[in-house]
């Protein structure tokens, strides 16, 4: 498969940089939320040095990028020292919706040891990509991104309290042309600019809420796939800000509104050939032992799929996101959607809300199945018809708090990830459920400032 348009060499940013098309290089890196942080460089001294430094505090900081206490990695009494940043080239590409601008993703290196950052999502996914080709595999991997549309900017609505804000949209608009038509200037743009950007852009479209949308990008392999989901979500981001709206990647930011999830579709290759499918295009067995491995592994690993208190308020009956834990053949009420034949045989996880950290989920996915394929786990009984309805199958984790506890005491997570990584997570998950239980909000004071 050629490069996307926008991809770039160093050589191609060197003639960019000559001719003042391209001024400024961002290198960018995940952080524990799968928001990217990182510099602008000049990209002349970029060329000359295509690397720099950050301070190791930001694997450790809050949603308001306050320090942390509680960390090993990084403290006080460590003094919050660097990292250093590595840039991956193979990810150097225009930002075409920035003036003058190209984007690199980085890798976060220790910087003394020169070895990579074992908490850093990019890492974490890393080693499970060297595992998968140890055992001689590559995984391959699209997500589905859903998102709310609003018209109403970031500043205002940060001024109202996010009170005040009205979806782009007025009635359900799922596949819906008209209605999907009044949001073309933004969804429009986003497609063009992401084309330009070395994302591979399939599809937009009006998705079961009001003013919410999905956005479709062609597979890859699943480090690609992550880099692609992170580069979506800044360009929507800030084109959005640039045109005075906004978008929110929430997994349920009403209560009255249906949820945004990230659909993870997945299969193992073995060379040129799909390894989920057998000789007559069927499901071969490392299909269904990797089925069943990411089926079994899901409430070990749930907080790598629903990161926040807010990601559990998306799990209801009825709703498209799913809330037993089983399978079937194409159909929506199932956790894990089996679709495709042959080559495109695949798996689609229908867990992961549009609020995962891409690294982290995809990790996960791979992690369970391989574990699946090893072991040789088989998947339990299909199911037929409304897995709403289907009681005896098990129910996904209800709260962030049940799922870090899971996490932490999982055998598995700690021999998958290594227990530095397990207990970095734990403590930032549960400091996001801590946060969550010390707040006040606009309904309970609606509830209770009166009648109780």
């Amino acid at each position: 498969m050629s490069e996307p348009p926008g991809m770039l060499t160093t050589d191609e940013l060197a003639t960019l940089v000559d001719d003042g098309s391209v001024d400024t290089v961002i290198l960018a890196f995940p952080d524990l939320y799968g928001r990217l942080m990182g510099k602008r460089l000049d990209a002349g001294f970029f060329l000359d040095q295509p690397a720099t430094h950050a301070c190791d505090y930001l694997f450790t900081v809050d949603m308001d990028m306050e320090p942390v206490e509680g960390y090993s990695f990084a403290n006080w009494e460590k003094g919050y020292g660097d990292v250093h940043l590595v840039p991956d080239l193979g990810t150097l590409r225009l930002a075409s919706w920035l003036d003058r601008t190209a984007l690199v993703v980085c890798d976060a290196e220790d910087d003394d040891t020169e070895t990579p950052v074992a908490v850093a999502p990019r890492t974490i996914l890393r080693r499970q990509v060297e595992r998968a080709a140890a055992d001689g595999y590559r995984a391959m991997a699209a997500s589905e991104l859903e998102y709310y549309l609003f018209r109403t900017s970031y500043d205002d609505a940060q001024r109202s309290g996010y009170r005040d804000v009205e979806p782009a949209g007025w009635y359900l608009e799922d596949y819906h042309l008209l209605q999907a038509a009044r949001t073309e200037d933004l969804n429009g743009a986003f497609r063009r600019h992401l084309a330009q950007s070395g994302v591979p852009v399939e599809s937009t479209k009006g998705e079961w809420g009001r003013g919410q949308h999905e956005v479709n990008y062609r597979y890859a392999d699943v480090l690609t796939n992550a880099d692609r989901h992170s580069v979506v979500k800044q360009c929507l981001k800030e084109l959005s800000d640039q045109a005075g709206a906004s978008v929110t990647f929430m997994a349920k930011w009403a209560d009255d509104a249906a949820g945004s999830s990230c659909h993870l579709h997945l299969s193992l290759w073995a060379g040129e050939q799909n390894a989920f499918a057998a000789a007559d295009g069927g499901p071969s067995d490392v299909f269904r032992w990797f089925l069943g491995g990411w089926l079994a592994r899901v409430p070990e690993v749930m907080p790598l799929y629903a990161p926040t208190p807010n990601s559990y308020k998306r799990y209801q009956d009825g709703s498209w996101a799913p809330t037993r834990l089983g399978w079937a053949l194409d159909n929506r009420t199932a956790a894990f959607r089996v679709v495709g034949r042959g080559p495109s045989l695949r798996i689609e996880c229908r867990v992961p809300g549009a609020d995962c950290n891409p690294y982290l989920a995809l990790a996960a996915a791979l992690v369970s199945g391989l574990d699946g394929v090893e072991r040789q786990v088989e998947p339990p009984e299909r199911i037929e018809g409304d897995l709403y309805a289907a009681t005896d199958a098990p129910h996904v984790p209800t709260t962030l708090a049940e799922a870090v506890d899971r996490f932490e005491k999982s055998d598995f997570c700690r021999a998958a990830f290594g227990p530095e990584v397990v207990d970095h997570y734990t403590h930032f998950f549960r400091t996001e459920q801590a946060a969550y239980g010390r707040s006040v909000g606009e309904w309970e004071r609606g509830r209770y400032f009166e009648r109780i």
